[in-house]
Parts: C-alpha cells; structure tokens; sequence
C-alpha cells in the first residue's frame, strides 16, 4: 500500500499584488468621467485696465426692475409681492417689451444676424436683491424662474423663426437669439 503523503501547495509571490492595485486604480481614475457641478451661469463684468478705475454703469429707472428677497422667503417685484408664476409673467414682460411700453425698458434697434435691424432691450437689468436669512430654496427658486422667463423668451423667438426650439439651433442662431434677448442679472444683498 502506498503511503498518502501529505503534498505542499507551493507559495504564490504576492510582492507585486499592490503593485498591480495601484496600477488598476489609476487606470480606473484616468479612464472614468466624473460628474462635475454645476454653477449658475453669469459673466462677470470685464475687469478695468491697469491703472483704471470701473465707473458705475448709470442706468435709468425704466431699464431697472427690482426683485427682492427677503429674509421670510417673500418675493417682491418692483415693490408689489408677488408669487413665482407672477415673478415669471413680470421679468418676461420687462425683458420683452412687447407693446413698446414708456415704464418698461426702451428699446434700441440692433443689426443682428438672421434677425435684421431689430428693437432690443439692450440696457435691461434685473437686480435680485436677496437677504442674507432667505433659505437656499427660495434663493434657487428665485433664480430659476428669472432663468426660465429668458429661455421662455428664446424659445418662443427661435419657434417663430425656425419652427424649433433654442435647444436645437445652431450656434450662430442661438447667438443671434442671445443678443435679442440678452441675459442680464445682477446680484446684491438686502440693505437692512
């Protein structure tokens, strides 16, 4: 009878096994995309040349629309308080002008490509005033509504002259379609 003898199972060199983990955890970091936030999409005014001092823009009253925050969540336009479908129908009609009205912005004629010679709002400003106790939702709620009045805007322009809406133009039209009704926010805290 043959003895049963015990057979040793050879050692496995794991010197290089962190070696290869760390070459995989770059591999899988170099070759995944990661999702990146998102801000809210503004321009900064250009910064004065060297040696230069910025002048307050002078603005007259009718191309400025107030919108306030205030530290309870209520929305004011223009002093009136207001709900946000009213703050949407209230900045499309200021951004607008539709009827060429002399309390709401006045208009300019610009040469804008595909467009012509056309009347534009050009000097408008929406100035958000927000206080500092306001919660973040309403802030955001807020500003997505002054956001939706201008795509709303763009939308209806690019349907009316393309039959498509501003998400399916080219860039140029969509260019074109930005300096007719160009973005213009500005943001502040609310004196006390």
């Amino acid at each position: 009878m043959y003895r049963k003898t015990k057979r040793k199972v050879p050692e496995i060199n794991s010197s290089s096994t962190a070696d290869i983990a760390f070459l995989l955890l770059i591999f899988f970091l170099m070759s995944t995309s990661m999702d990146t936030d998102k801000g809210l999409p503004r321009r900064l005014p250009e910064l004065p040349a060297e040696g230069q001092t910025a002048e307050p823009t002078k603005l007259k009253e009718r191309n400025l629309l107030p919108v306030d925050l205030t530290g309870t969540d209520a929305v004011l336009c223009g002093g009136d308080t207001v709900d946000l479908t009213e703050l949407r129908r209230r900045a499309k009609e200021f951004i607008a002008n539709p009827s060429d009205r002399e309390d709401l912005p006045e208009k300019e004629p610009v040469e804008i490509p595909y467009f012509g010679l056309m009347p534009v709002t050009k000097h408008h400003l929406i100035y958000l005033r927000c206080d500092s106790n306001a919660s973040y939702q309403a802030y955001m709620a807020v500003q997505n509504e002054l956001a939706a009045a201008y795509n709303e805007l763009r939308d209806d322009l690019a349907r009316l002259k393309w039959q498509k809406n501003y998400a399916g133009l080219t860039p140029g039209q969509k260019q074109a379609v930005r300096q007719v009704y160009p973005q213009r926010i500005s943001e502040t805290g609310l004196e006390k």
